[in-house]
Order: structure tokens, then C-alpha cells, then sequence
């Protein structure tokens, strides 16, 4: 049975086409988005998210060529499938002109219409595979998330129960193995932490890598990852020196995060007593820190050192669970920077990190903050999501269900400039969220930005933002849509 809805653009300056394809490719479980002509057919791209686009060729003021490269330049829809129709003759420099802008296939009129109709059906039922996949993937990371957050009460209780018992205890006997247990616990907790933040790089895009962005000196981040690491290597040598200016903005905890498990990953991998060095050089543009160690990585293994779950958990000696590194790709591409590592016998290993120079955002004086109701169950996201926008300038308030932010919504006090809704959320789902903004006059004239998993759920009429959610195009779909009038 066909559970969600796939929706097919066809796009034709004549009604009567768009009438006979529609009543051609008309099935279950399929919404048939029709436009006649370019300027219609990107409107609607900008509200829905299409598993095929049929473009007709010839067309006025934009032809379907120049509409497919249109498409192919935009985010969200440069991967759209696209099929094109023509009636001119069968010019192959015409063919070879759509296959260039993007074409999966070039159908001529009269259209055969068991040849359109199997060609639609292969693109239709890979879509639903696809959402089945995605569905799959999220309850899968879901699980994990929710096992990770329930495990740590019990695991806080465990190790703080053991360090109470190790300030108690006098006996050398009965001390050794609490430390053990003290030791397998903090592991057991760093472990839960990288499954959760494994979570958060699925679900959430990234948010949670970066919770604000206050102005800090990677230098000094660095300086502080070195110091807490000496004591655990104490035959390796650990030096650090800098360059340059290497202020910039972003989340202080994550990039010390970033820079000790670089660190810890040079320590441990690493040829053993041999020295480790950092290098920090600041320009105009950017900061860029070097780590580097005398140990080889296996140049089959540098391809998937940054993939989750195989990276550093192939080398040897690694006690974790191979998220290390995964994750600290993940901090760096939240700050919006690059990492990446190169490994010979002769030169040893490199992990390269280039930050951008960026500015902690400031409000100017007396200028009014355009406000932004954040609807979003997931504690993470939610909370990353309101620092994003606070960093950015706006005035952020968050409702954690449907009801709450309806409650927020009537209660009399301003209107937000701009609603970004959830739509699976207990108590109210944002279904019913949307639909009761859009039943009152000033509500309805409310922008609202949904964020979800399954874009074809998102109702019609709202801008949508795919899950997982990019920080940069949601920010600037804020931007666009809370401007004064």
C-alpha cells in the first residue's frame, strides 16, 4: 500500500497537453503539479519537492532547456530527474542540447503513451523506495538517539555512586578495580556522547555542532587540548606554535572537541615516543591548524578515514567506536570549514584543518530584532536552532509541541515575523499547527517554514526545508521572509 504522496511536474504552455498527460499519468498515491511555463513551473519548486519533472521543449519567453538549467543551478532541485518532450524533428544536435542540460531521457510527439507512462512508473517507485530508505534510516537513528539519552541517567548515577565510594575508600586492594570501574565508565560515557552526536549529524544536519557562535581564539583551544593531553602520553612530546591573528567565531566547546580528538587520535596512532606538533597559521581568510605525527595510516584506509564507524576504529589500537573522526568532520563543516588528511612514510601524518574568519553577529543599537517561533520537539535541534537564530540577530522563541506554540501564537503579545514548524510533534502535530494559522486572518499572514524529513507531507502553501536541515538555507530563507515590508 502506498503510504506517502509522490509528485510528478509537468510543464507544457498548452492546457490541453497538460490535460492529456495528466489523465495519462494519473495514478494512487501520485499529485500531478501542473505549470504553464517556466516562471509557474520554479514557483512551484520553491513550495514542493518533485520525484520528475516532464518539460515541454518549446515553449514561450523560457523553453524547457533554459527551465532545466534553471533547475540544475538551484539546491534542492539540481538532482531532479528530468524527462523532455518535444515536437520538432529529431535534430540530434536537439537531443545531445537536453541530454547537456540534464536530461535522463528525450520523448518525441506524438508520445507513445505506454513508453511515457513505464518510463514515469521506474522514476515513481524509486521514489517511494526512497522514502521507505529514508523512513528506515531515521527510526534506525532515532532509536539510537533515544537509547543514547536514557543510558546516560543510569550511567551519571553509576560513575558518581563510584567516585563518592573512591573518596571513602583507604584500601589500595579495593580502590583498584573502582578505578577500573570509574575509567570503563567514563568510556561507556564518551561512547553514548558520540552516538548521540552521531544522531545529531543524521537528524539534525549538524545542528549541535555549533550552539552559538561567540568570538574565540583557536589558539588558545588548541593551547588547552594540548595541556589536558600531556599527562596521558607522558613519553610523547606535544608541541604547539602559531602564527598570525586566529580569532574568529564559532562554538568554543566543539572546536575543543574538534582539536582533542586530533590530538588524542596523534598520541595514541602515532609512532610511540616520538613527538606530535601543531601548527596554527592565521591569515586574512582563514586559520588553519596542522596536526601531525610520525605514524603512516594504510593508504587503502584514507578514503573512508572521515566515514562513520570505520575511520580510526580500523587503526590499530583503537578502543572507541570509529566516530571520532566522523564527528570531527562534522564540527568543522558546521563552522563552515574543511578538513582533510594526507599520510607517507616519509612525511608522517597530517591532519589539515582551514576554519574561515567569521564575525560574531552584533545587533545594532536601537535597531528592533525580527522575531522567529521555532516549533520542533527534539530537544537539539530545537535548542541549536533558536542559538543559530539568536546569532544571527533575531529574537527566538521555541515551543516544544503544537499546542504550546498555538498557545503562543493567540495569547495576545506580537506575532512572530516568521514560524519554522515541525510537523511530527506529540500533543498538536503541525499539520493541525498549519492548518489552524491559516484559518485566522492574521495568522495566515504569517510566513511558515517546515521542516521535515518527508518533503512531499509538507502542506501546500508553506515554504519547505528538508530534515536534515541545513543551517545556512534555513538562515537565509529567515532572511528573506522576515524582512520589513
Amino acid at each position: 500500500m502506498i503510504r506517502e504522496t509522490v509528485k510528478f511536474l509537468l510543464v507544457d504552455d498548452i492546457e490541453e497537453n497538460l490535460v492529456a498527460l495528466e489523465a495519462l499519468l494519473r495514478r494512487e498515491g501520485l499529485e500531478l503539479l501542473k505549470a504553464r511555463s517556466g516562471s509557474q513551473a520554479l514557483e512551484l519548486l520553491l513550495v514542493h519537492e518533485v520525484a520528475l519533472a516532464i518539460l515541454d521543449v518549446q515553449m514561450p519567453d523560457m523553453n524547457g532547456f533554459e527551465l532545466a538549467e534553471l533547475m540544475r543551478g538551484m539546491e534542492r532541485t539540481k538532482h531532479v530527474p528530468i524527462i523532455f518532450l518535444t515536437a520538432g524533428a529529431q535534430d540530434p544536435q536537439g537531443v545531445f542540447k537536453g541530454y547537456e542540460a540534464g536530461a535522463v531521457d528525450f520523448l518525441f510527439k506524438p508520445i507513445e503513451p505506454r513508453v511515457l507512462k513505464s518510463k514515469a512508473d521506474v522514476f515513481f517507485q524509486l521514489h517511494q523506495q526512497k522514502i521507505e530508505l529514508a523512513s528506515n534510516l531515521r527510526m534506525n537513528e532515532m532509536f539510537v538517539g533515544i537509547l543514547g539519552h536514557d543510558l546516560r541517567n543510569p550511567l551519571n548515577a553509576i560513575m558518581t555512586s563510584a567516585q563518592l565510594l573512591e573518596r571513602r575508600l583507604a584500601d589500595e586492594a579495593q580502590l583498584r578495580p573502582l578505578r577500573r570501574m570509574v575509567s570503563s565508565a567514563g568510556r561507556m560515557k564518551d561512547m553514548i556522547e558520540q552516538l548521540l552526536d552521531l544522531t545529531r549529524a543524521r537528524l539534525g544536519g549538524g545542528l549541535g555542532f555549533v550552539r552559538g557562535r561567540r568570538r574565540l581564539d583557536v589558539a588558545e583551544l588548541v593551547h588547552r587540548a594540548a595541556d589536558e593531553l600531556r599527562p596521558t602520553a607522558p613519553d610523547r612530546q606535544v608541541s604547539v606554535s602559531g602564527t598570525g591573528d586566529s580569532h574568529t567565531a564559532g562554538d568554543s566547546t566543539r572546536l575543543l572537541q574538534l582539536f582533542s580528538n586530533l590530538l588524542s587520535n596523534a598520541l595514541h596512532h602515532g609512532t610511540p615516543g616520538t613527538p606530535v606538533s601543531v601548527t596554527i597559521e592565521g591569515t586574512a581568510e582563514e586559520i588553519v591548524v596542522v596536526v601531525q605525527n610520525e605514524g603512516v595510516i594504510p593508504p587503502e584506509l584514507l578514503p573512508q578515514i572521515f566515514d562513520p564507524f570505520r575511520g580510526a576504529r580500523t587503526l590499530s589500537g583503537s578502543q572507541g567506536l570509529g566516530l571520532g573522526l566522523f564527528i570531527s568532520q562534522q564540527i568543522v563543516s558546521a563552522h563552515g570549514g574543511a578538513i582533510s588528511v594526507a599520510s607517507t612514510s616519509e612525511s608522517g601524518t597530517a591532519f589539515r584543518v582551514q576554519l574561515p574568519k567569521l564575525a560574531a553577529v552584533t545587533r545594532a543599537q536601537g535597531e528592533t530584532a525580527r522575531r522567529v517561533l521555532v516549533v520542533e520537539d527534539d530537544d537539539n535541534i530545537r535548542d541549536s536552532l533558536r542559538e543559530a537564530l539568536e546569532d544571527a540577530g533575531y529574537e527566538a522563541e521555541t515551543a516544544a509541541d503544537g499546542q504550546r506554540a498555538l498557545d503562543r501564537l493567540t495569547d495576545g503579545s506580537p506575532h512572530p515575523h516568521v514560524v519554522i514548524l515541525d510537523l511530527v510533534m506529540p500533543v498538536l502535530d503541525g499539520y493541525r499547527v498549519y492548518q489552524a494559522m491559516q484559518s485566522d486572518e492574521a495568522l495566515a499572514r504569517i510566513p511558515v517554514i517546515v521542516s521535515t524529513s518527508n518533503p512531499s507531507r509538507a502542506p501546500r502553501g508553506a515554504l519547505m526545508v528538508p530534515k536534515p536541515i541545513k543551517l545556512d538555507r534555513l538562515l537565509e530563507t529567515v532572511a528573506s521572509l522576515s524582512k520589513s515590508p
